[in-house]
């Protein structure tokens, strides 16, 4: 089974006005929009003019006092899947496609009710950010993050209003870009003369960690919610070395390991979400003929769509929507898609303890959130949790928030403890939250 890594950053970065966005980059209005009150910005950033190399970004108001609000940046991983097409259209932003793929509808729980966003799809070769040099498609983590620390400050030179304003950054990935990612802007403030990002706090969702230790917490979570057999979870535990454990994977374990792990994804993956094993599955042969048809696809599960990722690529791939967006300006030979299918990206980044990049920022007085969704099986909460502890331990820290219980609204959020006011674990009751509006706050402070 391969393992993916989710991750949020925040930071937030108060607006004083709207003065200097670019108008060249002004969405008009997206194809099957409803009518809405906030603006949206779309386009090109140049990470490498020598080559050829730019990101492409999504860019939307909170669709109220936008400059009295604070800016979330949502990256994402995979490696290599879209942010605008995962956060932008199916997770947090402000519209989800229409069931039959040729327009959009109103997401209510969208995060611009209380913030600005920015999607980037990084690296290039991810949704419609690209290269013309073709070497730049076989990438990894640290050319990754590079890119990032460029288009930053590029995208701070297209909209200057942000500039001198305090921030928290927002970042969801599934590899260690994200840390290095904040290694580079923490050097870049160390040696920089002018102009320094006023870095607030990190929040990860679901990381993966340490792959020793995270990978072995998947089966322990499949056998708990009664997923796997008792025969298959106990050959897992004592068959598995995980220890030696590496990507690409799974060639060092033993035959009987690799056989398990082969039962599991069979009964396992085919049935259910595995990023929400509460959640049903799409079938894309299905889901594809109704969209081709002009017929609605939309599965609803528990109050979620759970076809939207192939509706969002039909939409995607209209001609009408890239024009809107200022996308694909280069027509680019391949299809749009979710996740990228022209990347080359290093699996062994996996391999790389996260641990000690955590420990290096909260050594730099930056608030860490660690938090983790309660039916995530990919990255479970049991990994995620033990591993904090254990940084804490390391780093000396005293427990500053016992262990308990958090609320949303009159009912448990999910729970939280703290470690040295600098380093928080929570975990998140998926249910509670799922279908619902987004509490009427800004972004979660996690600064104290």
């Amino acid at each position: 089974m391969g393992l993916c890594r989710f991750s949020v950053v925040l930071i937030v970065l108060v607006l004083v006005g709207v003065e200097g966005y670019p108008v060249e980059d002004l969405v008009v209005n997206l194809p099957g929009q409803p009518q809405v009150g906030f603006k949206q910005y779309a386009g090109y950033i140049n990470v490498d003019v020598k080559t050829g190399k730019s990101l492409f970004y999504y860019f939307v108001e909170a669709d109220k006092q936008p400059d009295k609000k604070p800016l979330t940046l949502w990256h994402a991983g995979g490696p290599g899947c879209s942010s605008i097409g995962g956060g932008g259209f199916t997770e947090l932003g402000p519209f989800y496609p229409r069931g039959d793929g040729r327009g959009l509808r109103i997401n209510p729980s969208s995060w611009n009710r209380a913030s600005n966003l920015l999607f980037v799809d990084s690296p290039a070769g991810v949704g419609w950010s690209y290269s013309n040099t073709s070497s730049d498609y076989n990438t990894g983590d640290a050319s990754t993050a590079k890119d990032m620390h460029t288009f930053l400050l590029k995208w701070y030179e297209k909209f200057p209003a942000f500039k001198s304003e305090s921030c928290f950054l927002l970042e969801k990935a599934m590899q260690d870009t994200i840390y290095r990612n904040w290694l580079l802007l923490l050097d870049h403030n160390k040696y920089s003369t002018g102009f320094k990002f006023n870095l607030k706090g990190v929040a990860i969702g679901n990381p993966l960690l340490n792959v020793d230790r995270d990978i072995v917490s998947i089966y322990d979570y499949f056998w708990s919610h009664g997923m796997i057999s008792d025969e298959i979870h106990l050959t897992i535990m004592n068959e598995c070395d995980f220890d030696n454990f590496a990507f690409p994977s799974p060639y060092n374990l033993s035959v009987a390991c690799n056989n398990a792990i082969a039962a599991v994804d069979s009964t396992v993956g085919m049935y259910v979400n595995i990023y929400d094993v509460s959640r049903d599955v799409c079938y894309p042969s299905i889901a594809e003929q109704e969209l081709r048809l002009g017929k609605v696809a939309t599965k609803i599960s528990i109050g979620v769509d759970v076809c939207m990722t192939y509706e969002g690529d039909f939409y995607f791939n209209l001609p009408e929507v890239q024009k809107a967006l200022h996308a694909n300006r280069t027509n680019l030979p391949y299809r749009w898609t979710m996740c990228s299918n022209v990347l080359n990206y290093s699996a062994a980044d996996g391999n790389i303890n996260m641990l000690p990049y955590l420990a290096r920022i909260v050594k730099n007085h930056i608030p860490v959130w660690v938090f983790s969704g309660d039916q995530d099986s990919v990255v479970p909460l049991s990994g995620s949790r033990t591993l904090i502890r254990e940084l804490a331990h390391d780093l000396k820290f005293q427990i500053t928030v016992p262990y308990g219980v958090w609320f949303h609204e009159g009912q448990v959020g999910g729970w939280t403890t703290e470690y040295g006011n600098l380093l928080t674990f929570a975990t998140v009751r998926v249910h509670l939250f799922r279908g619902q509006r987004l509490p009427n706050t800004t972004s979660p402070s996690i600064d104290g």
